[in-house]
């Protein structure tokens, strides 16, 4: 074991609460600024004694990482040469032209472009890496163009904190117009008559809760507010419905939902309420015609059904099942067009797409044969279509996207990822194994490893997990895991309770009083893959973000003594605290996913048992990296901060404890599709690192 430089050591500044009788003790609170929300607009606000904070811890991490440096570069060089540097989308028909995305040669950021759909050229109208030059961070948000093709609405954020701005571009002239509309979300829904748009508007406390109507030509002090979501637990979002008449306004948190419509070729119109919100029922909507099809949990259905009720009279007493319940079979979404309905479910954590014709009922499937693989579909701009697109990968497979005729059942491969360097799935398995938790769940696991793995128990191993939301891990493509696949590393990702990759109930299971479920499952997956001689204890590292961080974190107090090394990304672990806060921007909308320990005595002692922060203990914690965001709204950069600064004060051997804070960017760390690289290399060669380095 190599020495280290010195950690730096954050002050301890005492600062007691007191809740339902519980008195608890946060020495480093001091590191949450007080004026956070302005931070985010503008980080230079930052107080000079947290951001010298965050930049010696993460000088220290530097140090203690700088004998990798030479690995993250060549792992940058080996990632980046499995990207097609001048890719671009499959051109998406709408009306006269085809619209698509691309990247040049050595780009960083997406170009916006279109051809006409007869033939002719390609013209690009937004340019990204224009957009981004000399800006620290830059992310393009959503183009829309407008049902005449004559306007692109665009949008960006350039400061990572997720407030973006839309722009109105003109496609004759390729300028801007005097447009500007500020603090959105970043996504529009044109009127019919291409005149006006609708937004969604962020409020002081970053929460999207208001829409507003944008009239051409005006300034956004005169928008027109068209819906305000009293309740602070709710978030509000806009989308096109699928024939594309309506602006359908989606509300709702993580248990509840509701919808609105409003006419798109009515100016002065107003939106129509669905079904009014009923505790605990989720749905969405889709038309056609006069038919409303509605995506539902009503009627205890937990693995959702789809239902149609007329559109003139859509109240809940109206819908009727179009495709009943069918326990044990998630149905994840549906695209609806003109003729076909076509809808994507799961079954024992793997997808398959039903197609319907409307017309004779009759179904069809499409489905392929991997042990583990991913499918999506891809909504376009046309509804009078019998055209799907969808995509199809496997952990060997790259991307393969297919426009398919609902019709004749022809299936017409458009494009298929391109690895510049050489990919040969024949030298790589993908596979599956379950794991049994504790209570007797069984814990699909998806492995890659290549052909010439050998299973002796000695092979260092990378455990990927999430397990929150209702989110699914999807056992697709990643070109960059072949940079540690192909040093020896066998890949899996641990399919918990928490997320859906088993239905709506696997998520059910992982979540509020039955939250330490999705902590379980990890482990009792790693054990499996140990068992499995896979890899063996101390040769294992863990992997999540986001609430996948806090996972980590839950783990590493959990069941620590498993793993060589925990890459926590933009890590939920301070689950308590945050939860207190309701002026946090997502703490409201939250509370159904975690419980609300503000009012709930029972809330708090669950949170309480098992908040990564509130439970680092004195013991061995395997080596760790925690990598933050300045301006990330939805984990707040105190959080890893003070769950470092405590483990260091704490622990009584193990480690080391590594905190890297981005100070120019948010959620999603780095911009730029190459950038993005830098942080990737940073967590593969970490856990390169702490194999070495723990064995």
């Amino acid at each position: 074991m190599t020495s280290t430089p010195t950690p730096p050591k954050a002050d301890r500044r005492s600062h007691t609460y007191s809740h339902h009788g519980i008195t608890l003790t946060d020495d480093y609170a001091w590191l949450k600024d007080a004026n956070w929300q302005q931070v985010l607009r503008e980080p230079s606000l930052l107080e000079p004694d947290i951001r010298a904070y965050l930049e010696a811890e993460t000088a220290y991490s530097n140090a203690v990482l700088a004998q990798t440096e030479p690995l993250q570069r060549q792992l940058v060089a080996e990632m980046r040469g499995r990207i097609k540097e001048d890719d671009s989308t499959v051109p998406s028909p709408d009306g006269p032209f085809a619209y698509f995305t691309k990247y040049r040669e050595g780009g960083q950021h997406r170009m916006i472009g279109r051809q006409p759909r007869d033939g002719g050229d390609a013209r690009f109208l937004i340019d990204g890496d224009a957009l981004a030059e000399n800006k620290k961070f830059f992310q393009l948000g959503e183009a829309d163009h407008s049902p005449d093709h004559r306007l692109e609405a665009w949008s960006c954020d350039d400061r990572g904190s997720e407030y973006f701005t839309i722009r109105i571009r003109d496609w004759d002239s390729g300028a801007d117009l005097a447009d500007v509309i500020e603090e959105t979300d970043g996504g529009v829904v044109w009127s019919a008559d291409s005149r006006a748009f609708y937004y969604v508007k962020l409020d002081d406390n970053h929460r999207p809760m208001q829409v507003y109507r944008h009239q051409i030509g005006t300034v956004q002090a005169d928008d027109t507010l068209i819906y305000e979501e009293q309740d602070i637990g709710w978030f509000t979002h806009i989308h096109e419905s699928a024939s594309g008449r309506f602006c359908v306004i989606a509300g709702g948190d993580h248990e509840t939902s509701e919808q609105r419509l409003i006419d798109l070729a009515a100016p002065q119109a107003v939106p129509s309420l669905i079904a009014p919100r009923e505790d605990g029922v989720q749905y969405s909507v889709a038309d056609r015609g006069d038919e409303l099809f509605i995506l539902t949990n009503a009627d205890d259905a937990i693995d959702f059904k789809i239902m149609t009720a007329p559109l003139s009279s859509p109240d809940r007493a109206n819908w009727r099942d179009l495709i009943p319940y069918r326990p044990g079979t998630y149905v994840i979404d549906f695209e609806l067009y003109s003729g076909h309905m076509a809808r994507l479910e799961r079954t024992n954590a793997l997808p398959s797409i039903i197609i319907r014709d409307l017309a004779t009922g009759d179904e069809h499937a499409i489905a392929f044969d991997e042990a583990a693989y991913s499918l999506d579909t891809h909504g376009g701009y046309e509804f009078d279509t019998t055209t799907l697109r969808f995509s199809y990968s496997s952990m060997t497979t790259p991307s393969e996207v297919f426009d398919y005729d609902m019709a004749s059942r022809s299936r017409t491969l458009r494009k298929r990822q391109e690895i510049p360097s050489g990919h040969d799935p024949a030298n790589y398995v993908t596979t599956r194994i379950m794991a049994k938790a504790d209570d007797g769940a069984e814990v699909p696991v998806s492995i890659l490893h290549r052909k010439d793995f050998v299973l002796d128990g000695r092979a260092p191993l990378l455990l990927y997990g999430y397990g929150s939301y209702g989110h699914s891990m999807p056992a697709s493509f990643s070109a960059n895991r072949l940079s540690l696949v192909d040093r020896g590393f066998a890949y899996a990702i641990a399919h918990i309770r928490g997320g859906a990759d088993k239905g709506w109930g696997w998520y059910l299971d992982g979540k509020r009083e039955k939250k330490t479920n999705s902590f379980d499952d990890f482990a009792a997956c790693a054990r499996a893959l140990i068992a499995a001689n896979y890899t063996s204890a101390k040769r294992i590292v863990g992997h999540g973000g986001s609430a996948g961080g806090m996972l980590m974190g839950a783990v590493a107090n959990r069941a620590g003594e498993l793993f060589a090394g925990i890459v926590a990304e933009v890590p939920f672990v301070d689950v308590l605290n945050t939860m207190l806060d309701d002026t946090l921007p997502l703490t409201p909308p939250e509370w159904p996913e975690w419980g609300n320990p503000i009012v709930s005595a029972e809330d708090f002692r669950t949170i309480l048992s098992y908040s990564p922060y509130e439970n680092v203990a004195a013991k061995d914690y395997p080596a760790i990296l925690a990598l933050g965001g300045l301006t990330d709204p939805r984990v707040t950069y105190w959080e890893p901060a003070k769950w470092i600064a405590r483990l260091r004060a704490t622990m009584t051997s193990g480690g080391p404890v590594l905190l890297r804070t981005n100070m120019g960017a948010g959620h999603g760390g780095a911009s730029g599709r190459f950038n993005r690289l830098d942080e990737v290399a940073l967590a593969y060669a970490f856990a390169l690192w702490a194999v070495e380095y723990d064995s």
